[in-house]
């Protein structure tokens, strides 16, 4: 007779007898995936008519390079064994490899999508290069060709530039928090007006260290401008993106920080050439002129300008007398005019025609023999004077 732990127990031991149970490899799809705490991974894996209760121990969970999540296929190693608590068996989960891709494709594609949620990807945050820096800041290895190759190129392009190596690990677990400490350092104490960081190139693996979300926000924290310099041409990283630019190679890095001295001075020289030619053309165009003006007469004989003037004046002069002539003749005119059309209206004119006009004892002029009484004192009005006259009669036609 067995007791319940006993027998679990018995179980189990059966479970860690078998040698195909102790290394398994499952494929399937995660489920009720869930991080505890104490840093456990607790999920499910399952496929159309199966599941398999499973765990992950912080240990293990440690060194994963992506974040799992429900509905991910995955691929998933470890033992089977009894948990002699519940009775039950599960998965003891020591890796993880997602399906379709690697886990590191998985993880630069979380990440990147973490921070540009973020806004670390913006362009507004990115900031301008200055044109001639005094100072450069390097960090990346003192052990790779690729800071010998900006040296090289910085040197030949600007050679004024001071450059400031600040070495670091590039690859390894390690390098994230060397990269990133030496970017803090940098701007702590202003050691430069750029920075560049990168390595030469490498697989996936060996540049890591530039896709780890540490240096990434070291890079967007800083307020010197950051060129980043990964790999090769198709190598893109998560810095690539946070930077304030980003440079295909080493090489290229040094090309984008500092102008070249040998251009610098052909367009001076172009420039110089220019401006000597509009100048010349400035001062023979001004010796033409000088020549034009030497030649008018009004500098050999000033007097000739102010007769010029004197006969345009006179000109001037008789046109506004002659204007004010005929405006002086029309108005003469519209008053004769108008002098004889008021002269044909006035009443003089019609009693000169041997007419009179009456005027009763009231001032009122009689226009109707009604308007007079036998007796009333009137004036009649003649062309060349006029007769105080009493009505004797009135008689209406």
């Amino acid at each position: 007779m067995f007791s319940v732990t006993e027998l679990n127990n018995r179980i189990k031991g059966l479970f860690e007898l078998d040698p195909m149970l102790s290394d398994v490899c499952v494929r399937g799809e995660l489920s009720n995936y869930k991080i505890y705490p104490s840093g456990h991974h607790y999920f499910t894996l399952k496929d159309n008519e199966s599941s398999l209760r499973c765990v992950m121990f912080k240990s293990s969970a440690s060194r994963l390079r992506f974040r799992p999540e429900s509905g991910m296929g995955v691929t998933a190693f470890g033992r089977v064994s009894v948990y002699p608590r519940d009775g039950a068996y599960q998965l003891y989960c020591s890796a993880l490899v997602p399906e379709g891709t690697g886990d590191l494709q998985i993880a630069f594609e979380q990440l990147k999508e973490k921070l540009a949620g973020e806004g670390l990807f913006e362009p507004a945050h990115k900031k301008p290069l200055p044109q001639f820096p005094e100072k450069i800041a390097i960090i990346t290895s003192s052990a790779g060709a690729a800071i010998h190759d900006m040296i090289r190129i910085l040197g030949h392009r600007w050679p004024m530039t001071k450059v400031l190596l600040l070495p670091v690990r590039v690859q390894g677990a390690e390098a994230p928090a060397e990269i990133a400490g030496a970017l803090r350092y940098a701007n702590e104490f202003r050691l430069a007006d750029v920075i560049i960081t990168g390595r030469g190139g490498g697989s996936i693996e060996d540049l890591w260290a530039f896709n780890d979300e540490r240096v990434a926000r070291a890079i967007y924290a800083s307020e010197i401008p950051v060129i980043s310099a990964v790999g090769h041409e198709p190598d893109v990283t998560i810095s690539d993106y946070v930077a304030d630019r980003r440079a295909s190679t080493p090489s290229n890095a040094a090309e984008i920080a500092v102008p070249d001295w040998h251009e610098m001075l052909e367009s001076l020289e172009a420039y110089d050439i220019r401006s000597r030619q509009a100048i010349q053309k400035k001062l023979t165009q001004a010796a033409q002129r000088l020549e034009t003006l030497r030649e008018k007469r009004a500098l050999s004989d000033p007097t000739v300008y102010i007769d010029n003037r004197r006969i345009e004046l006179d000109h001037m002069r008789d046109r506004l007398s002659a204007a004010a002539d005929k405006t002086v003749s029309g108005k003469k005119q519209e008053f004769v005019r108008l002098a004889a059309s008021l002269d044909a209206m006035s009443p003089l004119r019609v009693l000169s025609r041997g007419y009179s006009i009456t005027v009763g004892p009231e001032g009122q002029t009689v226009k109707r023999a009604g308007e007079l009484s036998p007796g009333d004192p009137v004036k009649v009005f003649f062309s060349d004077g006029h007769a105080d006259c009493r009505v004797e009669h009135v008689e209406e036609n």
